[in-house]
């Protein structure tokens, strides 16, 4: 995970209780590897995930239904607002300091339209980790509740 002695099933223990405490999700559960957390008030089921693979920890968000990911990307291209800067906004706000975020967007071999970032970690430990983890978890729900349909309460 770019860092030595970092336990990634403690990382999630950390994230998950950070994530109940919020409140902004229908749910989070732990399944394996991974922290999914149910989007709240979303216009069709998304989830949030933190996961690790190849090494790194992510964070997405994954829907199934096409309509709900082009709403997204119709809001950011009608504000012409830059995604990452939207994110990095969000994660300012939970008290990030660190390098622009990246994410890129695809359809998953699950078939899930996908937003997803790498968290930077390099020269973390322990509890550090599961903070980073936690910025952009809620930076990412924070973020993507103000676009498209994420957010059915605001039309």
């Amino acid at each position: 995970m770019g860092s030595t002695g970092v336990d990634f099933r403690s990382v999630l223990d950390q994230v998950r209780a950070r994530a109940e405490q919020a409140g902004v999700f229908d749910s989070v559960t732990r399944e394996g590897d991974s922290l999914i957390c149910q989007a709240k008030g979303s216009a069709e089921p998304a989830i949030y995930r933190l996961s690790m693979r190849d090494d790194s920890l992510h964070v997405s968000l994954e829907m199934e239904d096409r309509w709900l990911s082009e709403s997204i990307e119709a809001a950011l291209m009608n504000s012409g607002d830059a995604l990452e800067e939207l994110l990095d906004d969000e994660l300012a706000e939970l008290g990030y300091e660190g390098a622009e975020p990246t994410y890129r967007h695809f359809r998953s071999e699950a078939m899930r339209f996908t937003f997803e970032s790498p968290i930077p970690v390099e020269g973390l430990e322990g509890e550090a980790v599961a903070e980073r983890a936690a910025q952009f978890l809620l930076g990412y729900e924070a973020c993507f509740r103000q676009l498209g349909d994420m957010n059915q309460s605001d039309d």
